[in-house]
């Protein structure tokens, strides 16, 4: 495999995923219209699947079981056969495994992204087929707090040099979010009510007992409905904690929802009380998107979208007190809400908005290839 194209041309370059959410798809097309060359092998149970099949772009469809999947590396040395790639561009450490492994000896160059903190180690075997194998040549950090996480990992004298870091945000557009809010009234909720919603995974890291901790130890006077949203239902120890609330009959189970963004958008308060961990936080952009006011912890890229006292409220993690003085807050501060959510639509609309991730990707592309 060769790099001596034309250098006034742009390089092709081979985009390795799952099922991709809007942002990545639209990511893939946003290069392909700035004239770069680009495929992509995914999962064809994506909901965004025949977008990218409607565009042309999809190379192979391609759904890995494994780092080792010889299924995948078979179909994605194929591909690579076929055309004159410069790059694979891999958004999973799955497809990151077998992109490396499938493009052994070539010289095409390798960019891995991460958008979690945590599970990289020189010690972990795991990470030497991943992120840290020599090949990689960049790692595209969603959040700065990621970039710096990987910069700050070491063993004896090794370390992932900062030319290898590259923190390019994930793009997002307002005209994604254009779903009708929510109905709220099968969980009891009536018009005029200030809801607080929160919404994610069944993991201890989420801080969903701070929230209720939290929803129960503001003042009597201090009426909202909290919406936990997603598979909490199943935590027996977070639905004993809110049994066992004084503001139980205000605390609501939704289990998993294909309109969580809805639920948000019909919410005064949208709060993420992880307690570690945290990337860019997809559940509060689309809360942000629709003009609701967030409040996060101080907790990785999380600070990063959310500026404190003016897109919306950061607080200390593990804090049922400063949780609960920020929701008091808005409750009793509606111009203040009315305010931070309008900067955090905004903050959505300018500094995360997807031209600006097509522009910088397609500038590390080019500097990767050596084009001007």
């Amino acid at each position: 495999m060769t790099n001596h194209q034309e250098n006034t041309s742009l390089p092709a370059i081979l985009c390795l995923t799952d099922a991709c959410d809007r942002p990545e798809t639209e990511l893939f097309i946003g290069l392909k219209r700035a004239g770069f060359d680009v495929d992509v092998m995914c999962n064809p149970k994506g909901r965004n699947y025949q977008r990218l099949v409607d565009e042309g772009m999809v190379a192979q469809p391609m759904a890995l079981e494994s780092r080792f999947d010889k299924a995948g590396i078979a179909a994605i040395r194929e591909q690579l056969a076929k055309k004159n790639y410069e790059i694979i561009h891999a958004y999973n450490p799955r497809a990151l495994a077998c992109g490396i492994k499938a493009s052994k000896g070539t010289d095409i160059r390798i960019v891995a992204y991460r958008g979690v903190i945590g599970n990289i180690s020189f010690l972990n075997p795991e990470s030497w087929i991943t992120f840290l194998h020599p090949r990689v040549s960049k790692i595209v950090c969603v959040a700065d707090a990621i970039k710096d996480y990987l910069a700050s990992l070491t063993f004896l004298w090794m370390r992932i040099p900062d030319s290898k870091l590259q923190r390019i945000y994930k793009g997002h557009d307002l005209d994604w979010y254009q779903a009708e809010p929510a109905d709220l009234s099968e969980f009891g909720v009536q018009e005029g009510d200030f809801v607080v919603c929160c919404t994610g995974r069944n993991s201890p890291r989420k801080g969903f007992d701070v929230l209720v901790n939290a929803v129960g130890d503001l003042p009597k006077d201090v009426e909202v409905h909290l919406l936990l949203v997603g598979d909490v239902d199943k935590n027996d120890a977070i639905k004993e904690l809110v049994a066992n609330s004084p503001r139980s009959e205000r605390i609501h189970f939704t289990g998993y929802r294909n309109d969580a963004p809805a639920i948000a958008a019909a919410s005064d308060v949208f709060v993420l009380p992880s307690t570690e961990r945290e990337g860019l936080p997809r559940a509060v952009i689309e809360s942000m998107a629709y003009g609701v006011t967030p409040v996060v912890t101080g907790v990785g890229g999380m600070p990063e979208l959310v500026e404190d006292g003016v897109s919306g409220l950061v607080v200390e993690p593990k804090s049922s007190a400063a949780l609960a003085r920020a929701i008091e807050s808005l409750y009793r501060d509606r111009g203040l809400l009315a305010e931070l959510g309008q900067a955090a639509r905004n903050r959505i609309a300018n500094a995360f908005h997807t031209s600006q991730t097509v522009l910088e990707t397609g500038e590390l592309y080019k500097s990767l290839t050596g084009r001007k």
